[in-house]
C-alpha cells in the first residue's frame, strides 16, 4: 500500500505571501477600511502585511472563548432606532402602514439601478431615494395602521349585529340604550386593541432578536446593515452559512473582482439580445448554458425540494431565503421581498385569506348564536301578539316588539367573544415571548396547544450540543498529528459561520500544537466541497509546496470505501466504529491523498455531545402530558439507540432507510412511523415523509428544525418550531421561534399554550350560557307573564359582563394532561345546561315575588332591580365555575368581578333607571311591598340585597356541583374528540400499491407507441 508519509516533526512555520481565498474582512465590517487593509491585505489592496487563511485560522483556534448561549445565525438585536421608524405624534394616526411606496408590487426595477460598481457600491443618498419606490425589503411591513386596525375591531358577523342594535336603539329614540352599547362596542375595541398592541410590543422587541442581516458595499466601503434596508441595486457579499438576503444577481467570486468587467460585458450582452442561442438536447430540451465555472452553491430545497445544493455561475439568480452552501462571491440586488420570488409566492398565499382553524371555529359559534337569536325574537313575537303587543309604542316601555328585538340582540350576541379570544391568544403570545418562543402567528398557539407527537432533533435539543472530540482513533503507521490537521484542511474556514462538527473539529487542535504548525506551513486552498447527502464526506483540495493534497472527513463507511486499504485495516476500522457507535459516540473518517496516489486512511475522530441534564425528566413530564417524543437524527442507528436508551426514549428506533428501501408501504409502513420511538440517518426529506404519515393517520404533529433544508419539514408540520440557532430560512418557515435551547423549553411552551387554550375554552363556554340564559328566561317571561327586564337595565347586564371579564386574558389556567382539542358538541351541551340552570335560578326568584309577603324581598324592594343584581351576580361568578377549580383566579379577575358587583348592588339599593312600574306582569304581582311605584321607585332594601348575595351563592354552588359531574361522565368528556390514531388502512394500502406502479412507454416492432403499468424500479436499484 502506497502511503504518504508525513511527520509533524518535519513541519516548520514559514513565511507565506498566499493570498487568502476566504480572507474575513471583521475590521471592514465595523467601518474600519484603513486598518483592515493593514491587517488583511489582498491582490486589490494598496500594501499591508499579507495574511493567508491558514494563518488566520490558526489565530481563531488560539484566541476563541467559550461565550455564552449560542446564537441565531441571524443574530443581532432591533434597536427600534432606525431612522424610518420614527415615533410620530399622537394625533398623526393616518399612513401609520409604511407600504412600498408608490411602485407597491408592480414595481420594475430600471436596467440603470443594476449597474453597480462593486467596489463602490450605491451612497446612502441613493439609497433613500431608490427605497421610496421600491419600498422596504420586507415580505411583510412591520408598522401597521393603528387606527385602522382599531377600526378592525368593529367588524365582523356579531359586531354587525350590535351595530344594528345601536341603530335600532336611535329610531326607538332610547338614548341611554343607544349610548352604553356604543360604550360597550367602544370598550371593547378599546381594550382589544390596547392588549394585542402592548402584546405585539413585546413580541416585536424579541422578534429583533431573529431579524436577518445583510453585507453590503456602500459609500465604498463594506456594511452590515439589516436585510430589510436593502434595495435594487445593492452589491451584496454572499457566502457560506448565509441567507440569501434578496433576489440577487451572480456577480463574481470575491478573490476575483477583476471578473467584473467580464460581467459587465455580458449585461450589454443580454441588454443587447446579442446571446448565443440555447442548445437542444436529443429530447428537444433546452440544455442551460452557463458562464465559466461555479461561483457559489445553493440550498434552494425551501423553493423547489432539492436536496442537493445547486451550483450558481456568473449571471445566475440568487433567489431570496435559499442558503449559501459553499463560496463567498459579490452580487447585485435585482428585486426587493415583495418582488422577488418568494415574494410573489407569499402573495398568491395570502389572496386566498386562510382565516385558520381558530377563526372557522369562533364563526360557526357565532353563527349558531345568531341562529338561536333569531329563533328566540320569533318566538318573543309569537307571544306578543297573543298579548296585543305594538310594535313600537309605548315609547316608553320595554314591552313592545321592537323594544324585544333590541334586548334579544343585546343579550344574544356575544360583542366581546372576539375581541376576549383574540387578545387572550395576543397576550399569550407576549407571555410566551417571555419565556424565548417567538409566535410568527397567533393561531399557532391553539396547533401547539393540541399537539400530540412531537420529532426531535437530537443535536441541541435532546443534547446539549457541546461537541467534543474524545481520544482519537489512528490507523496503524499514521501520525495523530498529521491526521487532525487533515480534519482541520477538510472543514470549513468561515470562522463566522463554522458548522458544530467542523467547529469543534478545528477548536480540537488546541491540544495539538504540532498540527497547529502544519496548518501554518504554507497550505493553499484551491477548492473547497462541503457536505452533501450523497458522497456524506467533505473534501478539500490544497496545495502544499507545488503539491496537490486532497483532503476528506466525513461519514466513516464513506471514507473506508474511497480507500484502498488491507482487508486487515479495513475491519480493524469498522469495529472501532461500531465500537464508538455502541457508547453513544458519533465517529467522523479521516482520509487523505496526494496527487493521483491512492487514498490513505488516518483514522477517526469519535465525538460525544452528552444529553441535557433535564432531557430524561422533561421526555418523561412530556409523556405525562399525552405528548409522544420521537428522535430524528442524522447519525448512525447505534448511536441513536444509544441516546435513546439514555434518555428513556424507548428501543424501537429505525434506520431512515426502512422508510423508502425497505419494501414496506401502505398500512405497513404508517404503522412502523407511528410506533417507532426515532429514526437514524435522517435527511430532510425523510422528516417531511414522517410527518406526513403520522398527520394522515391523524396525529396533531410539531417538528424541530434548524437548517435551510427542514423547511419543507416544518412548513408541512402542524406546528414547525425553528430551535435556538435555526438558519433565517427555517426561521421564516416556522412558526414558532425559540431563542432558548432544549426540549425543555418546548414542553413548557405547550403547558403555556395549553393554559392558554383552557382560559379561551372557560371563556366561550361562560359566554354561551350567559346568552342562553337571559334568552330563555326573558323570552318565557314575555311569553308567559308578557314582563321583560328593562332594556335600559339589560344594556348594563351587557355591559358588566364585559367589564367582568376583560381581565380573561390574565387569569390563572390550568393544563390539561392531554392534548386539548375545541369538542365542541361538548361545550354546546356544558353551556345548554349551565344556562338552563341561570334561567330557573331567576325564575325562582321571579316566582317568589308572585307570593303576597315578597318572597324573596324583605322590607320593600323593586322586582327589576331585585332581577337585575340576581342576574348579575349569578353571571358574573359563571366565569369561576367554567375556568375549573385547579387554580386559584389571578387578582385581576377578581377584582375586576369585584367591581361589577359593587355596582351591580348600588344600582339595585339606589334603584337607578329601573322605571316608573309601567305595564304590570299578568297576571299581576300580589306582594304589597314592592317600589315599582311611587313614592319610592326601584329602592331596594339592604336586608333584600343581603339575601339576593346569599341566594346568588348558592345558585353557583348548585351549577358548579353540576359542572364538575358533567365532566366526570366518561363519554361527554371525549365527546368532539378526534381519534388520533385512526387511518384508513385500506386506502393506505392502495395507494402503497398504486406507488409501486408506474406507466411505461414503448415502441412495439410496427413502430406503434404503446403505453402499459409495470412495476417501478426500486430507488436503491436506480441509484446503483
Amino acid at each position: 500500500m502506497s502511503s504518504v508519509q508525513f511527520n509533524s516533526n518535519s513541519f516548520h512555520p514559514t513565511d507565506n505571501t498566499d493570498t487568502s481565498r476566504h480572507t474575513h474582512l471583521e475590521s471592514l465590517e465595523n467601518g474600519d477600511v484603513e486598518k483592515e487593509q493593514g491587517m488583511f491585505a489582498t491582490p486589490n489592496n494598496k500594501g499591508g502585511e499579507t495574511t493567508d487563511e491558514y494563518t488566520n485560522l490558526v489565530k481563531y483556534i488560539s484566541t476563541y472563548r467559550e461565550g455564552g448561549r449560542r446564537k441565531s445565525t441571524a443574530s443581532g438585536v432591533y434597536d427600534g432606532n432606525d431612522p424610518e421608524t420614527k415615533k410620530k405624534p399622537w394625533w398623526k394616526f393616518w399612513g401609520g402602514k409604511k407600504a412600498t411606496a408608490s411602485g407597491g408590487d408592480e414595481f420594475e426595477v430600471p436596467d440603470e439601478w443594476i449597474e453597480t460598481d462593486i467596489k463602490k457600491g450605491i451612497t446612502s443618498a441613493e439609497v433613500e431615494i431608490r427605497r421610496k419606490k421600491s419600498g422596504w425589503n420586507e415580505l411583510t411591513t412591520e408598522k401597521e395602521n393603528m387606527f385602522l386596525k382599531f377600526l378592525g375591531y368593529f367588524q365582523g358577523p356579531i359586531l354587525y349585529v350590535m351595530e344594528i342594535a345601536v341603530l335600532l336603539a336611535a329610531g326607538l329614540q332610547d338614548w341611554i340604550d343607544f349610548g352604553v352599547i356604543i360604550a360597550i362596542l367602544l370598550l371593547n375595541a378599546g381594550v382589544g386593541w390596547y392588549q394585542e398592541k402592548q402584546a405585539a410590543d413585546v413580541v416585536a422587541s424579541l422578534r429583533g432578536d431573529i431579524a436577518m442581516k445583510a453585507y453590503v458595499i456602500r459609500d465604498g466601503g463594506e456594511q452590515e446593515i439589516k436585510a430589510r434596508e436593502l434595495v435594487p441595486g445593492d452589491i451584496v457579499l454572499v457566502e457560506e452559512g448565509q441567507v440569501i438576503p434578496a433576489d440577487a444577481k451572480l456577480i463574481c467570486d470575491y478573490e476575483t473582482p477583476e471578473a467584473f468587467a467580464e460581467f459587465q460585458q455580458m449585461q450589454r450582452e443580454e441588454l443587447d439580445g446579442d446571446i448565443a442561442e440555447k442548445h437542444v438536447d436529443e429530447d428537444g430540451e433546452q440544455e442551460e448554458q452557463h458562464h465559466g465555472h461555479a461561483v457559489v452553491a445553493a440550498d434552494q430545497s425551501a423553493i423547489t425540494g432539492e436536496s442537493l445544493a445547486v451550483d450558481k455561475y456568473m449571471g445566475d439568480t440568487l433567489y431570496y431565503t435559499t442558503g449559501c452552501k459553499r463560496g463567498k462571491a459579490f452580487a447585485v440586488v435585482t428585486a426587493s421581498a415583495r418582488q422577488s420570488f418568494v415574494g410573489k409566492t407569499a402573495s398568491l398565499v395570502q389572496g386566498a385569506k386562510d382565516q385558520g382553524h381558530f377563526k372557522a371555529i369562533m364563526n360557526s359559534i357565532g353563527t349558531a348564536l345568531l341562529v338561536l337569536v333569531v329563533a328566540w325574537i320569533l318566538i318573543a313575537w309569537i307571544g306578543g301578539f297573543y298579548h296585543h303587543l305594538n310594535i313600537a309604542t309605548p315609547m316608553d316601555s320595554s314591552t313592545n316588539l321592537l323594544h324585544y328585538v333590541l334586548i334579544l340582540l343585546i343579550v344574544g350576541v356575544p360583542v366581546g367573544l372576539p375581541v376576549v379570544t383574540t387578545t387572550t391568544l395576543a397576550v399569550g403570545a407576549a407571555y410566551l415571548a417571555t419565556e424565548k418562543a417567538i409566535v410568527q402567528k397567533l393561531t399557532a398557539i391553539e396547533s401547539l396547544a393540541g399537539v400530540d407527537v412531537l420529532c426531535s432533533d437530537k443535536t441541541g435539543t435532546l443534547t446539549a450540543n457541546q461537541l467534543s472530540i474524545r481520544e482519537p482513533y489512528v490507523a496503524e503507521g499514521q501520525d495523530v498529528n498529521w491526521m487532525m490537521a487533515v480534519a482541520a484542511l477538510a472543514s470549513s474556514h468561515n470562522t463566522k459561520s463554522l458548522d458544530p462538527i467542523d467547529k469543534v473539529t478545528i477548536l480540537t487542535l488546541k491540544k495539538y500544537p504540532k498540527a497547529r504548525e502544519i496548518l501554518e506551513s504554507g497550505w493553499k486552498t484551491q477548492k473547497y466541497t462541503p457536505f452533501d447527502p450523497v458522497s456524506k464526506r467533505i473534501t478539500t483540495e490544497a496545495l502544499y509546496n507545488g503539491q496537490l493534497f486532497t483532503c476528506a472527513k466525513g461519514a466513516p463507511k464513506a471514507i473506508l470505501n474511497i480507500t484502498n486499504c488491507s482487508k486487515e485495516t479495513s475491519d480493524l476500522f469498522k469495529a472501532k466504529a461500531a465500537e464508538f457507535a455502541r457508547r453513544g459516540f458519533r465517529s467522523l473518517g479521516v482520509a487523505v491523498k496526494e496527487g493521483d496516489k491512492d487514498w490513505i486512511l488516518l483514522g477517526m475522530l469519535p465525538m460525544f455531545d452528552p444529553p441535557r441534564e433535564d432531557t430524561a425528566q422533561t421526555i418523561t413530564e412530556a409523556q405525562t402530558l399525552g405528548l409522544k417524543v420521537k428522535m430524528l437524527t442524522g447519525d448512525a442507528i447505534a448511536i441513536a439507540k444509544e441516546t435513546c436508551t439514555m434518555l428513556n426514549l424507548g428501543s424501537k428506533v429505525y434506520n431512515s432507510e426502512k422508510l423508502i428501501h425497505s419494501g414496506l408501504s401502505g398500512s405497513t409502513q404508517h404503522d412502523l412511523v407511528e410506533r417507532a420511538d426515532g429514526f437514524a440517518e435522517v435527511f430532510p426529506e425523510h422528516k417531511y415523509q414522517v410527518v406526513e404519515m403520522l398527520q394522515e393517520r391523524g396525529h396533531l404533529t410539531a417538528m424541530t428544525g434548524d437548517g435551510v433544508n427542514d423547511a419543507p419539514s416544518l412548513k408541512k408540520s402542524d406546528c414547525g418550531i425553528a430551535v435556538e440557532g435555526a438558519s433565517e430560512a427555517a426561521q421564516a418557515a416556522a412558526d414558532i421561534v425559540f431563542l432558548a435551547p432544549g426540549l425543555s423549553t418546548i414542553v413548557s411552551a405547550i403547558k403555556i399554550a395549553r393554559q392558554i387554550f383552557q382560559r379561551m375554552k372557560a371563556y366561550i363556554q361562560y359566554r354561551i350560557a350567559l346568552c342562553l340564559h337571559l334568552e330563555i328566561y326573558l323570552v318565557t317571561s314575555m311569553v308567559i307573564i308578557n314582563e321583560t327586564v328593562r332594556v335600559d337595565l339589560v344594556v348594563f347586564l351587557a355591559l358588566f359582563a364585559d367589564l367582568a371579564t376583560i381581565a380573561v386574558a390574565y387569569d390563572n389556567a390550568h393544563y390539561e394532561a392531554r392534548p386539548v382539542e375545541w369538542q365542541l358538541p361538548k361545550i354546546w351541551i356544558i353551556s345548554v345546561v349551565l344556562g338552563v340552570l341561570l334561567a330557573l335560578g331567576t325564575w325562582v326568584i321571579r316566582g317568589s315575588m308572585f307570593l303576597p309577603n315578597g318572597g324573596v324581598i324583605q322590607n320593600y324592594g323593586s322586582i327589576q332591580e331585585v332581577l337585575f343584581l340576581e342576574i348579575s351576580l349569578t353571571e358574573n361568578w359563571l366565569i369561576f365555575v367554567t375556568r375549573g377549580s385547579e387554580t386559584w383566579p389571578s387578582w385581576q379577575l377578581v377584582g375586576a368581578i369585584l367591581g361589577v358587583d359593587i355596582l351591580s348592588t348600588l344600582f339595585c339599593i339606589f334603584g337607578w333607571i329601573s322605571g316608573n312600574g309601567e305595564n304590570p306582569s299578568d297576571p299581576a304581582d300580589l306582594a304589597t311591598n314592592l317600589t315599582d311605584v311611587p313614592p319610592k321607585v326601584g329602592n331596594t332594601s339592604i336586608v333584600t340585597v343581603v339575601v339576593i348575595w346569599i341566594y346568588s351563592l348558592a345558585v353557583i354552588i348548585v351549577i358548579a356541583i353540576v359542572y364538575f359531574l358533567l365532566n366526570k361522565i366518561a363519554w361527554l368528556d371525549n365527546l368532539g374528540r378526534k381519534s388520533r390514531n385512526a387511518g384508513d388502512t385500506q386506502m393506505e394500502n392502495i395507494i402503497g400499491h398504486l406507488s409501486k406502479l408506474a406507466l411505461e412507454h414503448e415502441m412495439d416492432d410496427t413502430g406503434k407507441k404503446r403505453w402499459h403499468l409495470a412495476t417501478r424500479a426500486n430507488e436503491a436499484e436506480v441509484d446503483d
